[in-house]
């Protein structure tokens, strides 16, 4: 696959601006292992995605967070639940969305994902809500 220099360098924008370094890091992992993988998810994943203007940062990673816990998705929680606190989502607003999520795709997935977000909490000094 030949990189898209510019939806490339727009990913990357869009991780620097979410994650910091940590994302940049899981892409250099990528990278090393299998260069197609990494480019095409940074050009793609968030590139084209991420970067639409219609949505921002905050909701994306709201429909992100119900999409990984909807497909029982957790190792990829970490990621983005740091992202969503990066971008200005709550505590409380990740909580609640967990919540809400349990009465649509059960306590099981629900119990997975609030142990993720206990963890992340318990990780940047966030106390209980």
């Amino acid at each position: 696959m030949s990189r898209d220099p510019v939806n490339y360098n727009k990913g990357i924008e869009v991780l620097n601006e979410m994650v910091g370094a940590p994302g940049l890091q899981a892409i250099d992992a990528f990278q090393k292992f299998y260069p197609d993988f990494a480019d095409f998810l940074v050009s793609f994943g968030f590139g084209e995605i991420y970067s639409r203007e219609t949505l921002d940062y905050k909701q994306r990673e709201l429909i992100t967070l119900t999409a990984l816990i909807t497909q029982g998705a957790f190792e990829q929680m970490t990621f983005h639940l740091n992202a969503a606190l990066n971008v200005g989502l709550t505590p409380k607003e990740i909580v609640e969305l967990v919540i809400h999520c349990a009465a649509y795709v059960g306590f099981p997935k629900a119990c997975s994902a609030m142990t993720h977000v206990m963890n992340v909490f318990e990780q940047r000094g966030i106390t209980a809500i």
